[in-house]
């Protein structure tokens, strides 16, 4: 008889938690404003991860996925995350980053349950102890496969094929300073379980999608992959365009330049724009600032002018923000 109480009783506690599982609201993983394509599959892939965990999730994007992301998504088969910008009252996972003006502008309202991210820390803080998962790979897609290693839960096969464009976009095909042997083992396993055979093939009509700009403004091509930092009380913007051959945009560079000056009037310091060409591994940096010779000092130049082109620098978060931080931090004028 008392087997049969205790029976029932797990019984009861199983059917319970189901109950509670299932009306639950579910954990919302959500990437960076502007998402990229890091920033879209991997809410999808963490989302995935937690769910098949038994912890519902839903992942979400603060906009519309750009140009190369759509092809990622078409090539594996997957939908674009539902857009929302509130997360107020809600349990967040935050994934590609971690600075308070990349995340949703009510982010303070909402509890934070996760972190998950391949950048500097950005400021954040909890009220509650979180799970963190921050590491310097090239791409936080990278991180959320070691996740699925770790629980031991396999990866579905498209979203292993998101999860290897998100690291073919943040490593520029592996080529990247920020590419860690981490990030090609793990591409060479999501290849696998994705079914592709060439990933060098695969990542050129990738790269190819990005640079398929023709039509679309000046003004949206330098919000679609904008960052915004706070450097020592200064607001800075750094957007990137990364592109097969600069000769796409050569006739372009005052409407970009124009951009950003209405851009940088909604409470900038500065605005800068990489003109990143794949090819030359090297970026053409234009700049718009209250105060270039931070920027200038930034870089070790003399003189940028509107422009500098800084050959083998490709990468924002190694070769672009720490160097400003350190610019803005020593210099004492607000």
């Amino acid at each position: 008889m008392k087997r049969h109480i205790e029976y029932l009783i797990s019984v009861i506690v199983v059917l319970a938690s189901s109950v509670i599982c299932a009306t639950a609201q579910p954990i919302l993983v959500i990437g960076h404003k502007n998402p990229d394509a890091d920033s879209i599959l991997s809410a999808i892939a963490l989302a995935n991860l937690k769910t098949q965990q038994g912890i519902p999730a839903l992942p979400l994007a603060q906009g519309t996925p750009n140009q190369e992301t759509e092809f990622v998504l078409n090539a594996c088969k997957l939908d674009a995350p539902s857009i929302q910008t509130s997360v107020a009252g809600q349990r967040v996972i935050l994934v590609d980053h971690s600075d308070y003006l990349q995340a949703p502008a009510d982010i303070s309202k909402a509890a934070v349950v996760g972190l998950v991210d391949h950048h500097k820390l950005g400021g954040l803080t909890t009220d509650e102890p979180i799970e963190v998962w921050v590491f310097p790979t090239g791409c936080t897609s990278t991180i959320i496969a070691r996740m699925y290693t770790s629980a031991g839960i396999p990866i579905p096969r498209e979203i292993a094929c998101g999860m290897l464009g998100a690291i073919i976009s943040d490593t520029l095909l592996l080529s990247s300073p920020t590419t860690t042997q981490e990030d090609r083992d793990a591409s060479a396993k999501l290849a696998q379980i994705a079914g592709v055979e060439d990933i060098q093939a695969f990542g050129q009509k990738q790269l190819q999608a990005k640079s398929s700009i023709e039509g679309i403004s000046a003004t949206n091509l330098l919000k679609q992959d904008l960052k915004t930092f706070d450097m020592h009380g200064r607001k800075v913007g750094v957007a990137q365009l990364e592109l097969m051959d600069l000769s796409i945009v050569a006739a372009r560079k005052d409407e970009f330049l124009s951009a950003m000056k209405i851009l940088k009037d909604e409470g900038y310091h500065s605005i800068l724009l990489m003109l990143t060409d794949i090819g030359k591994q090297g970026t053409d940096l234009l700049v718009v600032s209250d105060n270039v010779r931070i920027i200038e000092s930034a870089f070790g130049l003399k003189e940028i002018g509107q422009s500098v082109w800084l050959p083998g620098v490709v990468s924002r978060k190694k070769q672009v923000v720490p160097g400003l931080l350190k610019a803005f931090e020593g210099d004492g004028a607000q």
